[in-house]
């Protein structure tokens, strides 16, 4: 609706081009974000792997559906808990606070102690969101533009779930941007079972070498600067209006 009446369009992924008719001017620059990549030491990472409650000797799968949480995927990692699946690998799982008490209340009717869940964290929300985004080896998640630059700037493997029934399947798209590359897998929300999200996360966590590939193939997605970026192409606005 408002690329025709726009001067400048500022667009998070390449791909986007094409999808906007037109638009005066389109400028690929990303999405800024707060989270960066880090490199943690041994002991600095064991250090945060403990304060979560984790173990350092397993592989950690991060599983979140942003501050509201996604029902879809809760209940195929509430299926994962049930039957023990995740054996070989553990989760540390953000709920979303409106969902916290949902999920405490049907693992207790499983007989299940959300506070004593094997081989997984569980809670409502992650307050230091970039130490466990790094610290963790895959991360399973919707598919929102600010995800998918996250993930792409730390260069971590994933399993997205698009959200749908979004405006022109946006999240869709954005997941393909690192599924083409190879660096990301998608399960569609209405196909989601905790079987198949369980054998993605094993197909990737226990190959090492395909870890190792997905995660640099993420990092080619990768944006650097998009806030001088950003501000550059206001400036450049500005002056030839002024």
């Amino acid at each position: 609706m408002l690329a025709k009446k726009a001067n400048t369009i500022l667009i998070s992924f390449k791909d986007a081009k094409s999808r906007i008719e037109n638009a005066k001017r389109i400028v690929y620059t990303g999405t800024p974000v707060k989270i960066t990549k880090r490199e943690y030491g041994i002991n600095e990472k064991s250090k945060i792997i403990n304060s979560l409650g984790l173990n350092a000797s397993k592989p950690i799968v991060l599983v979140f559906g942003g501050s509201q949480g996604a029902q879809k995927i809760n209940e195929a990692i509430i299926g994962i808990l049930e039957d023990r699946l995740n054996k070989k690998y553990q989760i540390m799982w953000a709920t979303g606070p409106k969902q916290y008490d949902i999920i405490k209340n049907e693992l207790n009717c499983k007989k299940i102690d959300i506070e004593k869940v094997e081989n997984a964290k569980i809670v409502p929300y992650i307050y230091n969101m970039e130490e466990v985004m790094n610290i963790s080896n895959i991360i399973v998640a919707r598919s929102g533009a600010m995800t998918i630059s996250e993930i792409s700037n730390l260069g971590k493997p994933s399993i997205l779930i698009p959200l749908p029934n979004v405006s022109q399947d946006h999240q869709l798209y954005n997941a393909k941007v690192l599924e083409k590359i190879d660096a990301a897998k998608i399960i569609l929300n209405n196909e989601l079972t905790k079987e198949n999200l369980n054998t993605a996360i094993e197909e990737i966590i226990l190959d090492r070498n395909k870890m190792e590939q997905m995660s640099k193939n993420a990092l080619k997605e990768a944006t650097y600067n998009v806030e001088d970026k950003i501000y550059e192409e206001i400036k450049r606005l500005i002056k030839d209006k002024i």
